[in-house]
């Protein structure tokens, strides 16, 4: 089968290409052909030399390899003849990131790229590309899977199911890194917890943690030293935890302590760099020696991706009085792992049960079937069917339905060209709380991305 690799010159697609690597020696590999697309040719030359190590390291262990790669720079040509299409763009590149998360903090509001104010941005300029590669693999490859990794993740997703309908499936690797360090807390294997999780990308809980025939999940949050031996509990702290009576997903960390963050966020920038600055830096460092030295690409790259992990929510694990990232959780195994299952159950009909952002159809109360939702999923030949899972509490249900209207809002705005669903976007968020503050960040991201203008031309 093809695999196209939309974003194919992107940071962390040797993960993928590892995992795929790994499963040729599984026996019946599901991916023979990997097409990389990308527009920028640096990058993708970058990752080629990074690739080509990987594959030198597995021709000297096993063997050629039974997996070519390819490069194709038109989107039509690149999806055409796939089974599957991962899609991993970055709509603005990391300077885009850099100007949703300085425009954020010059708002005086949180700087994320996801989460809030910079959310916005990044999915009011990415929903249009996304729309675009939907349509192209509906022309193009129409029996095609999609799996899209693209942040914000439940909405860029939700915004492609509205061509592709069923055959998007968004992925995530928080809630399964979070399923399994809760899981090891326990000394429970994670291949055999069930995970009762709910919510939307980026916002949701973990409330049960089934083994054995029971929920596990009071025994851990009733054990304090279990709680705080890994990265959620230390960030959250087994009081609120215990209060919560549930397990969140880390970025809600942004609204539990919202002023901290946002503190720390721009203590951080006054200091010096953003997290999108700091890996701006990375990576241009990264792709220009692999350029130079592509002999050593691999090392490089394994380098330049552990200090991304140690770098990962910094200034939130600072502002949680300094939590140390755990070496276990610095060697990947989240994001490609999630994205192999979900493409074998759905060429190989291996059945899966995995967390995915996926259309509601009734799994989850309070939401409408159209809803991009984060559930446990049944995954085979069929695609993913959302599972029914338990109501959301009151305060859990209030801030996910607050959410989805600010993304039904990013989707409105972009699909009418109204800027001013854009600012009711903006003005709604939990995280902005004021249509002063919203009309300044409005006007921040017209001003630093110009093509803005153009996707809202409307009053």
């Amino acid at each position: 089968m093809r695999l196209a690799i939309l974003g194919g010159g992107g940071f962390r697609v040797p993960l993928v290409h590892r995992a795929l690597l790994a499963d040729t020696l599984r026996g019946g590999a599901v991916v023979t052909e990997v097409v990389l697309h990308d527009t920028d040719e640096h990058r993708l030359r970058g990752i080629g030399a990074v690739l080509e190590r990987q594959r030198d390291a597995h021709r000297a262990a096993h063997g050629e390899p039974p997996l070519t790669v390819r490069v194709e720079t038109d989107l039509g040509r690149a999806v055409e003849g796939s089974g599957v299409v991962f899609s991993a763009v970055r709509v603005g590149a990391m300077a885009g990131r850099v100007s949703d998360e300085r425009v954020a903090l010059g708002a005086g509001v949180l700087g994320q790229e996801t989460v809030g104010a910079g959310g916005i941005s990044y999915g009011l300029r990415t929903v249009p590309v996304a729309e675009r590669i939907a349509r192209t693999v509906a022309e193009r490859a129409p029996g095609a899977w999609v799996v899209n990794f693209t942040n914000p993740a439940g909405l860029v997703t939700e915004a492609m199911s509205a061509v592709l309908g069923d055959r998007v499936i968004g992925i995530c690797d928080s809630p399964v890194g979070l399923g399994r360090r809760a899981a090891r807390a326990l000394g429970l294997g994670p291949a055999r917890v069930e995970l009762d999780y709910a919510g939307l990308n980026h916002l949701g809980w973990l409330r049960g943690l089934r083994s054995g025939g029971r929920d596990r999940l009071p025994d851990l949050l009733a054990d304090t030293a279990a709680l705080e031996s890994f990265e959620e509990g230390r960030l959250f702290g087994a009081e609120w935890l215990r209060a919560l009576g549930a397990l969140p997903n880390e970025y809600l960390h942004y609204y539990y302590w919202s002023r901290e963050a946002e503190a720390a966020a721009a203590e951080a920038a006054r200091a010096g760099r953003t997290r999108g600055e700091e890996l701006a830096a990375q990576q241009r460092g990264f792709y220009r020696e692999a350029a130079e030295r592509p002999e050593a690409a691999l090392e490089l790259w394994e380098r330049a991706r552990l200090e991304r992990e140690r770098g990962y929510m910094a200034d939130n694990r600072r502002a949680a009085g300094g939590v140390d990232r755990a070496e276990e959780d610095l060697a990947g195994g989240g994001y490609e792992e999630v994205a192999l299952a979900v493409m074998r159950a759905v060429a190989l009909d291996e059945p899966a049960r995995l967390v995915l952002d996926v259309r509601n159809r009734g799994a989850l109360a309070g939401l409408d079937d159209d809803a991009v939702v984060e559930v446990p999923c049944v995954v085979d030949a069929n695609g993913a069917r959302p599972l029914a899972v338990a109501p959301l509490s009151g305060h859990q249900l209030g801030l996910v339905q607050t959410v989805k209207g600010v993304e039904r809002d990013v989707l409105a705005a972009v699909r009418t060209g109204s800027r001013a669903r854009a600012l009711r976007a903006f003005a709604t968020h939990p995280l902005v709380g004021s249509v002063g503050r919203a009309r300044a960040l409005l006007e921040g991201y017209l001003e630093a991305f110009p093509g803005l203008r153009d996707v809202l031309p409307r009053a």
